[in-house]
């Protein structure tokens, strides 16, 4: 499992001209599965979303997380970020889930962080516009296979 982590001072996502959800102050995920991915690798990612301390504290210093902002998350499903560029000009995604297997998890993952964080998503598999609004910018990535 690999998300993109941007730290976010507002975000939306639009689908067909129509806004489908937003969030204030928070993280932007960009989340996408690859065959043999887990609930346990789920519960590694909303641990780390949880906890990271990537927003200032009141001395300008990141040491707060999003839930000590009081925050939220915006989750969308991008299956290219398991896109393999080793070959040619076309990425190949062969490496990232099957979309009905991949949707699943999603729907898995969103319930698993939305006990714990407001956390509104996209609409899986559809053709979305993002507008984000990087504070920073800071962006993470994180792999599961690097844990």
């Amino acid at each position: 499992m690999k998300v993109v982590i941007q730290r976010s001072k507002e975000s939306s996502v639009v689908v067909d001209n129509k806004c489908v959800s937003k969030i204030d102050k928070g993280l932007v995920v960009l989340a996408c599965f690859t065959d043999g991915d887990s609930e346990t690798d789920m519960d590694y990612i909303i641990k780390k979303l949880l906890t990271l301390r990537i927003f200032d504290d009141e001395n300008g210093v990141m040491n707060k997380s999003v839930q000590d902002i009081g925050g939220s998350i915006l989750l969308v499903s991008q299956f290219t970020l398991y896109a393999d560029t080793k070959k040619g000009a076309r990425p190949s995604y062969i490496k990232s889930m099957k979309h009905d297997e991949a949707n699943a998890m999603f729907d898995i993952f969103t319930k698993k962080l939305q006990e714990y964080i407001p956390t509104y998503t996209g609409v899986f598999g559809a053709d979305m516009t993002l507008n984000i609004t990087n504070d920073g910018p800071v962006t993470i990535i994180i792999d599961t296979e690097n844990k």
